[in-house]
């Protein structure tokens, strides 16, 4: 039973699962406890009633003349509008979907005139496109002082046509001054990109106030997982570059020996676009615009406080961070436990607590590299997330450093489970896992 205080921190906005019960090794079931938002956040209700209200709808887009396919056109298209609405973005700043951030930064990185100067530490999405059209990479210092004078020589030192940085850390959840870096960027003669997966979930940015040129961000992180992304941005770039996809709609003629490309966003969106995803990402930025800022960051940030205060006390616990000067971070908190392989933790937490977390490098081998770790565990928190569910985290890890997991663990492939598995996992488990129904 949730306290009065779970109930006022969980109800900003309800998502979908917030009372699944899920099975133990040990017998019985229990609420999950979803500590794994940022590698996917559940379906907001909003998101789910959108969806449901355009299904009977759903048809082709631009093309056809039938009422439903003027209805889905309509849909599409005023998605690009609460997206737009969503980042403050300019007017003439073209919002561009795609299937998620990693899409989003591809897409750009085939558009970039030059080389983009890039830190370790960012995730692979925001580190691996640029290598192919010209990256430099800067490697962060412990202060973000010392790591801002890194980029000002780097990017002073051989011009540059992009600066790619991260909005907050996947790994860490810390935040960048990126209206500081947007001013250097300009001054260096650069523009800068936002690989902002982790930020946008947590908190409002304006691309206006902030000068960004280029953020990117997926709706499977913003509460709207029905395989949307979206890249928001300057127009020249997008419109001088080839198509991301050859194909129907990012064109306005074709012969057999030449075409003529569509204006962005259409010439970058060449086939039958996702109009699900995108209808879900823009009703899942409609419903995070209609919370009070301030409410949401403070609750966020007395989760966060509670967990990082909790897990500090348990002796082994190490928490990690980038930065010693970093003075915000959105409610992600990395940590390592001495003694334990985190692939072992997490399964322990899940088949014994019903507890999700992430275990391992995430998709940012550099940084924990740097931090000098093969792996660590992750708990990312969101808008189901209670005092309660921070209190189970804190008293599993506590327990599992007292008194040992009362389970058999074994890793195969590098993926732990408990030994024997009792929980129904497979086809034979129809409550459990309705997808593997004949």
């Amino acid at each position: 039973m949730t306290t009065a205080v779970d109930q006022s921190c969980a109800a900003l906005a309800e998502v979908s699962g917030r009372d699944l019960e899920v099975p133990l090794v040990q017998g019985g079931t229990t609420r999950y406890a979803n500590f794994d938002y940022a590698a996917s956040a559940p379906a907001l209700t909003q998101v789910t009633d959108r969806i449901q209200q355009l299904l009977p709808y759903y048809a082709s887009v631009h093309r056809g003349a039938g009422y439903a396919s003027r209805i889905s056109t309509e849909c599409y298209e005023a998605a690009r509008g609460s997206v737009r609405e969503f980042l403050d973005a300019d007017t003439d700043q073209v919002v561009v979907f795609t299937r998620n951030t990693t899409d989003s930064l591809n897409l750009l990185a085939a558009c970039v005139p030059g080389d983009t100067v890039v830190l370790d530490v960012e995730h692979h999405a925001n580190f691996l496109p640029w290598a192919q059209h010209g990256r430099r990479v800067v490697r962060a210092a412990d202060t973000v002082e010392e790591t801002i004078e890194r980029l000002v020589a780097e990017l002073c030192a051989k011009p540059a046509a992009l600066l790619a940085v991260t909005g907050a850390s996947n790994v860490t959840g810390e935040v960048l001054p990126l209206r500081r870096l947007a001013t250097i960027a300009h001054e260096c003669g650069a523009r800068i990109l936002v690989d902002a997966a982790q930020l946008v979930a947590h908190r409002r940015i304006s691309l206006r106030d902030n000068d960004i040129d280029y953020l990117a961000f997926s709706g499977h992180k913003l509460y709207a997982p029905f395989g949307a992304g979206v890249l928001v941005g300057r127009r020249d770039w997008l419109e001088d570059a080839e198509p991301y996809l050859a194909g129907g709609g990012a064109v306005r003629e074709v012969t057999t020996t030449e075409a003529k490309w569509a204006a962005a966003p259409q010439r970058h969106e060449a086939g039958s676009p996702n109009v699900l995803g995108a209808a879900a990402l823009a009703a899942a930025c409609e419903a995070i615009a209609a919370i009070d800022t301030e409410t949401l960051v403070a609750q966020e940030r007395r989760l966060t406080d509670q967990l990082r205060a909790g897990l500090s006390a348990i002796p082994g616990v190490r928490l990690l961070r980038i930065w010693d000067d970093s003075a915000d971070a959105v409610g992600i908190v990395a940590f390592t436990l001495d003694g334990f392989v985190p692939g072992h933790v997490a399964a322990y937490l899940s088949a014994e607590h019903g507890i999700g977390v992430r275990d391992g490098r995430f998709c940012a081998h550099p940084l924990l590299a740097r931090l000098g770790i093969d792996g660590a565990l992750r708990a990312s928190v969101g808008l189901g997330t209670t005092d309660t569910d921070v209190d189970r985290l804190v008293t599993a890890v506590r327990m599992l450093v007292e008194q040992g997991a009362t389970w058999d663990y074994a890793a195969t492939d590098g993926l732990w489970s408990p030994t024997p598995e009792t929980r129904p996992l497979g086809p034979g488990a129809p409550d459990a896992a309705p997808c593997l129904v004949d």
